[in-house]
């Protein structure tokens, strides 16, 4: 029997590109959603089955024939974990595209359950955190003694409605790494280094990207740092953002710019897409001072998102996993960024301590 999944959020920008691209594999997923309304168009159009439902204490009675969801709804934070019980209540696999980092915590928190009730939990299977995590095995792999990680990208893809709205919830919070295996906040600009991503150097700035979070759990790492290419002028005003980090915490101040996000931005189109990849960086260094580097380019960082989920899917679906809680990785290996669509293969470099 053919195994049924879900896209739950099918009608955001970066759900209706999964649903599209899943359409032309034939694929049949259901399209799931909050808003009936923005669905049946698009059930429609690719005629699929649709079914409309909040995310609730009763969304496991909506999920009761599914093997697995693909949760594209966010902010995550406010809709995962209900999400994640719902899929344990129903015994569907669950993974989700997110890419903050509290919830790739509380999926991880989820292991034993998830292993007891015999199902998959994986978080981040889009962009977020597939490249950078699949990367983090990697140099794993070349590095075992490795005892510091630092990882990044450098894209000029546009940004989506959700990932505006992810963004915004985080100016609050400033940025985040893992030091000695425990997470830490440390002040938004306060972390700065030049590098070369795999088009020339660049002054760079730490961020709070998920894979502090889960770069630890698929590779024992303790000390993560991720980074974005950053102006050095805009990095030195970061300072207000940090003076200013309990306004823009304000409920007041999240939900108006969330509610401009709403209405003025829409994602970007096809062709800035296939005309901005993505490059993406990773750095492992040992207590002896030895340094490995890795790059790979790949598809720009929203079809990379489609393929990636699409993948994890089949893969979840198909496979043989025992229950629990997973990192892309520790599903798919390294090598799995190298399969998906626009994806170069690693190159890797060494470097030794002038003694």
């Amino acid at each position: 029997m053919e195994k049924k999944w879900m896209i739950y959020g099918a009608n955001g920008y970066t759900g209706e590109l999964i649903a599209r691209e899943a359409v032309k594999r034939g694929l049949k997923p259901v399209l799931a959603g909050r808003n009936a309304q923005k669905l049946e168009p698009l059930a429609a159009e690719l005629n699929l089955e649709m079914r409309s439902f909040p995310i609730d204490e009763k969304t496991a009675t909506h999920l009761s024939d599914m093997d697995a969801v693909l949760h594209c709804a966010g902010p995550f934070s406010k809709t995962s974990a209900l999400m994640i019980e719902a899929c344990l209540s129903a015994k569907a696999h669950y993974m989700d595209i997110t890419g903050e980092i509290p919830v790739f915590e509380h999926t991880h928190s989820q292991h034993e359950r998830a292993k007891e009730a015999g199902v998959v939990l994986c978080s981040g299977v889009g962009f977020d955190v597939i490249p950078t995590d699949c990367t983090a095995l990697k140099l794993k792999e070349l590095m075992p003694d490795a005892t510091y990680l630092a990882l990044g990208f450098d894209s000029d893809s546009g940004i989506s409605r959700g990932t505006y709205k992810t963004m915004i919830q985080g100016l609050g919070t400033g940025s985040a790494e893992r030091q000695d295996e425990k997470l830490a906040s440390v002040p938004i600009g306060s972390q700065r280094r030049t590098i070369d991503f795999g088009r020339g150097k660049r002054a760079a700035m730490g961020i709070p990207w998920g894979d502090v979070a889960t770069a630890y759990y698929s590779t024992g790492i303790p000390n993560i740092t991720t980074w974005i290419p950053f102006p050095k002028p805009l990095a030195a005003g970061t300072g207000l953002m940090n003076a200013l980090q309990p306004l823009l915490a304000s409920s007041c101040v999240q939900d108006t710019l969330s509610n401009w996000v709403e209405k003025r931005v829409s994602g970007p189109d096809e062709t800035l897409r296939s005309n901005s990849p993505a490059y993406i960086w990773g750095e492992a260094r040992n207590d002896a001072g030895i340094v490995k580097v890795v790059r790979i380019q790949t598809a720009n960082v929203y079809d990379l998102t489609v393929y990636g989920a699409l993948a994890s899917v089949n893969g979840v679906l198909t496979g043989n996993f025992a229950g629990g809680s997973y990192t892309p990785s520790q599903l798919f290996g390294s090598e799995f960024l190298e399969t998906l669509p626009g994806s170069g293969k690693f190159e890797a470099d060494t470097f030794y301590p002038a003694y």
